[in-house]
């Protein structure tokens, strides 16, 4: 094995059509977003501590809300 960096020409980059670069580009948005939020709870947990236990929704409910979503989101089969 050869630890020279490869030829230019093999390296070159394939290039993206608009709409996959699009896609992309809105994907990194939402991750972005995101991170940003998540971000944002961790620096409130930081400066003010955790929530109480009567502020927190129990896990079981959310687990509910999120199945429930999914279900409305994705089409019966028959």
């Amino acid at each position: 094995m050869s630890e020279q960096p490869a030829p230019a020409a093999e390296t070159a980059r394939q290039q993206l059509d608009p709409a996959a670069a699009d896609a992309v580009r809105a994907y990194a948005a939402r991750t972005r977003a995101s991170a940003d939020q998540f971000a944002s709870v961790l620096e409130e947990i930081a400066a003010n501590g955790l929530p109480s236990v009567e502020e927190c929704t129990p896990w079981e409910e959310l687990r509910e809300q999120h199945l429930a979503r999914l279900t409305r989101q994705r089409p019966a089969v028959a």
